[in-house]
This record gives structure tokens, C-alpha cells and sequence, in this order.
């Protein structure tokens, strides 16, 4: 099959919202995804970092894919994250989410085992060879302790349902190397972090999947879609307007501040489950200073 996951814009990586007893809020993330739809966004992640996905069960992260599929099938596309440090696992959890309908799939580098070259490239390729859904390779260092290199990107792209990667080194140079790399295939570059959309966009990228969009996703779309439809300036301006807010949202590991964000918003989003805690109170001081300067609570 030809590569079909062409999403331009802004995609979010959505929370999950929790009950006062820490079980998942079914009915709000029904919510949460009609608001997301309502404001235009382009594509919703479920299973992503911010979603917490790691304190799962495996039935909680079906029943959040289910839920997801049906509630935006035929509305806006569905990304999973089907990734796992176990090549097997991953390739299991691809197929049963593909099943499942979703549009596309992401598909993270091994954490915690790490890999060679050779590991990197076959874990992404055989999660890729076991469904014919798009898979969204995600390069995220500072959590995988892995960065994949150029080359093996490169050799990724050329897979057939590899549509992209969801970049999140922050590193510009990087990101320009591999929009040169892959330059003559059919390969997207999104941004995983919020502070440098614009700036990635500007040497190649498709837009986001953000975080920042959990909030604001009317904004975050403003600003992908001038710079897509040729404002540079409008685009800019946005990214500039907000910088000190997505700053914010990453004061402490996310998703806690963005989380934290929704609820002083009057979201009701719910809690964490640990390891994840609440704000110190300096911190959350931090951010609902910014949110008041810009009009948001």
C-alpha cells in the first residue's frame, strides 16, 4: 500500500482524565475528544507520553483506542501509540490497534534496552512489515536514551507504510538533517515539542503533535495553518505570544503541568497516577501567573 497518512496542521497528543479514585474517566475523555474535534484539530494521539499510557492496562489502553476510534471515525483521524521497548509486543499491540481502525500507528524507538543500529531500524521495520497502516516512527532521547541516527532514518523512510516521525530532540540541526536525508520520499516531519513548531516547520515539517494543544487546540491550529497556507508572520507571532506557557508546561515532567493547566482552565481533568504528582505549589504559582497574563483562567 502507498503511504496515505498525509496530516498536515496540528495533532494532539491528548491526556487521559482520571476519577478522584485514579480510574479513567471514560465519559470526560468522550469530552475531551469532542472538544478537541470541535476546534478543528487535524488528528488525535491516544496512548502518546502525555496520555500517562505507561501506568496502564493493557485493557485500559484498548478501551481508550476503542473509544477513540469511535468516537472520531469518519471526523478526524485516530493515531495509537502501538510502541513498546519489546519488538514483539509492539508488533502485537499494531496489529490489534490496526484492527481496531485507527489511521495510523506511532511506533517508538526501544527505551530502557536501547539498541544497536541493526535493532533500531529492525524494531520500527518489523512493526511496519506486520500491518499495512502508516506507522509514525517517534524519536524522543530524553526518553528513550536512544537518538536515531540519520542514516537509519533514512532507511526507515523508505519503507512503504512509514509515513514520518514525530520529532522530539529540539534540535533544529538534527531535524534539517533528516528533511535533507528523506527530501525524496514520501516522509512527514511533525514536531514533539511545542517551543519549536514554527521553527521546524520552517525547514520542512508538516505541523505537530502537541501537547500545548490539550488546552488551546484552536491556537495551536491558528498557527500551523498560517505557516502552511503562507503567513510566516501570523505563525510566528503565535509561537512567540505562547513561548513562555509551553516553557511552562514543561516546568515539570509532562503531562503535570499541561494537566494541571486544563484544570485551573475549569477542564476537571482529574489527577495523575503515580509516579506522577501534583505541582509544587512554586511551580503551579509559575503557571497560573502566565495563564492569567494571557486571559486564559
Amino acid at each position: 500500500m502507498a503511504k496515505e497518512f498525509h496530516v498536515k496542521g496540528s495533532m494532539v497528543a491528548l491526556i487521559t482524565p482520571f476519577n478522584e479514585d485514579g480510574s479513567i474517566n471514560y465519559d470526560k475523555y468522550v469530552d475531551l475528544l469532542e472538544f478537541q474535534i470541535e476546534n478543528k484539530t487535524d488528528a488525535i494521539l491516544a496512548l502518546g507520553t502525555t496520555s500517562e499510557a505507561p501506568t496502564f492496562t493493557e485493557a485500559e489502553e484498548d478501551k481508550l483506542v476503542e473509544i477513540a476510534v469511535e468516537v472520531c471515525k469518519g471526523r478526524v483521524p485516530v493515531i495509537a501509540n502501538g510502541g513498546s521497548n519489546c519488538t514483539q509486543f509492539s508488533c502485537d499491540k499494531s496489529r490489534k490497534y490496526s484492527d481496531m481502525g485507527v489511521d495510523a500507528l506511532l511506533c517508538i524507538s526501544p527505551y530502557y534496552n536501547k539498541a544497536n543500529k541493526r535493532g533500531l531500524y529492525t524494531h520500527i521495520a518489523d512493526a511496519a512489515a506486520c500491518v499495512d497502516t502508516p506507522i509514525i516512527i517517534y524519536n524522543i532521547p530524553g526518553r528513550t536514551g536512544v537518538n536515531i541516527p540519520i542514516d537509519v532514518m533514512s532507511e526507515l523512510a523508505k519503507i512503504k507504510n512509514v509515513c514520518g516521525v514525530k520529532e522530539a530532540t529540539g534540535d533544529l540541526g538534527y531535524v534539517a538533517k533528516i528533511r535533507k536525508a528523506t527530501e525524496n520520499e514520501d516522509f512527514l516531519i511533525w514536531s514533539g515539542n511545542d517551543d519549536v513548531t514554527v521553527p521546524i516547520m520552517s525547514i520542512g515539517g508538516a505541523g505537530t503533535i502537541s501537547v500545548w494543544a490539550n488546552l488551546m487546540p484552536a491556537k495551536v491550529r491558528e498557527m500551523t495553518h498560517a505557516f502552511l497556507d503562507g503567513n510566516t508572520d501570523l505563525a510566528a507571532k503565535i509561537q512567540l505570544e505562547y513561548l513562555n506557557l509551553i516553557n511552562d508546561f514543561f516546568i515539570e515532567v509532562n503531562p503535570i503541568p499541561i494537566k494541571e493547566a486544563m484544570n485551573l482552565a475549569g477542564m476537571n481533568v482529574g489527577g495523575y497516577r503515580k509516579p506522577l504528582c501534583g505541582m509544587t505549589d512554586e511551580n503551579k504559582a509559575i503557571l497560573a501567573a502566565e495563564m492569567k497574563k494571557l486571559g486564559l483562567i
